[in-house]
């Protein structure tokens, strides 16, 4: 993949923007899984998508290949996010709360129906895990679902966070241990039931 990654970069370099839209339609919905993560909000991981490709685009000659293009891909991904989350966190106190009526995308996915019991579990956890993501900081976050979610490995999230593998692991660590504080009471109650 790098290899071919490194052949449309170069093309793209050299003029032909349609080989850029490979790297689109090869990363497109990886960046958008990222965003959604972080951003936990369709829309701005929408403009997260947009944005990181035309920066991509842009700063496409300051690429250099000593890591690979996704990484780089990634990197400015995960940046702009966070912006975005600051940006919304200082804004916060301006905004008008929104609606109670907006459904989350992921609840849109039909499964066969569970037992109630498993939908309470489910919710329990699912509130759970957003309140400890909120807590974790920027970069505990990114690393935790760069790690947990896209599967990247910690040589990978270090290139990405511009961290050593050491201060990687570092972070993964605490962002997993706080996660698992927030999840045990739930996983607790539902293992003690009947």
């Amino acid at each position: 993949m790098e290899a071919t990654d490194l052949a449309a970069v170069e093309r793209t370099k050299a003029g032909d923007t349609a080989a850029f839209r490979v790297l689109v339609d090869r990363y497109g919905r990886s960046v958008f899984r990222l965003a959604f993560r972080m951003t936990a909000n369709e829309f701005d991981a929408e403009d997260v998508v947009q944005e990181t490709f035309l920066r991509a685009y842009k700063q496409l000659d300051s690429y250099e290949s000593r890591s690979s293009f996704s990484t780089w891909l990634y990197r400015i991904a995960a940046n702009y996010s966070l912006d975005l989350i600051r940006s919304r966190k200082r804004h916060a106190s301006r905004r008008v709360t929104e609606s109670n009526d907006e459904e989350d995308v992921l609840d849109n996915v039909r499964a066969s129906d569970p037992g109630q019991d498993r939908v309470y579990y489910s919710s329990q956890v699912k509130q759970r895990l957003e309140a400890a993501l909120s807590l974790l900081s920027d970069q505990e976050r990114t690393a935790f679902l760069l790690r947990h979610f896209e599967g990247k490995s910690i040589e990978e999230i270090g290139a990405i966070l511009g961290l050593g593998v050491s201060a990687t692991k570092n972070s993964i660590f605490r962002a997993v241990r706080k996660v698992r504080e927030a999840l045990e009471p739930v996983v607790s109650s539902y293992e003690a039931a009947p």
